[in-house]
């Protein structure tokens, strides 16, 4: 059973963020982490860089697969985990803390966003 922490929201592509004062905190969740395996490497997004809600924004690679990120919100990057590019495997044991990927500055009303009940149905 995967943890999903009633405190985030949660995308249908199994990333989550944690808004707070107009910043958004990304992630994959844990339940994605389980599915990809052995997390290797993260591509990520330059600071300053413009994301779209539900557009990709870089790719995440395991042993056997890569698979696409997407924003669950709009707006610029300010932060990335600079720490995943030696250590990408933290988002295996700390997806909801040390693995987070990035922070964007918030742009308009978060859209289509499920809360941890709606996400725990989906998966």
């Amino acid at each position: 059973m995967s943890s999903v922490p009633d405190n985030l929201q949660y995308t249908k592509d199994h990333e989550w963020t944690q808004i707070t004062q107009g910043v958004a905190t990304v992630g994959v969740t844990d339940h994605a982490q389980h599915e990809l395996g052995d997390i290797v490497f993260v591509e990520l997004p330059k600071v300053g860089a413009t994301l779209k809600a539900g557009e990709s924004f870089g790719t995440i690679e395991a042993v056997k697969t890569v698979a696409e990120l997407y924003a669950p919100v709009t707006g610029t990057v300010t932060e990335v985990n600079t720490a995943l590019a030696t250590d990408a495997g933290v988002i295996n044991t700390d997806p909801y803390g040390k693995g987070w990927i990035l922070k964007v500055t918030v742009e308009g009303a978060p859209e289509d966003l499920l809360d941890a009940a709606a996400y725990q149905k989906l998966i």
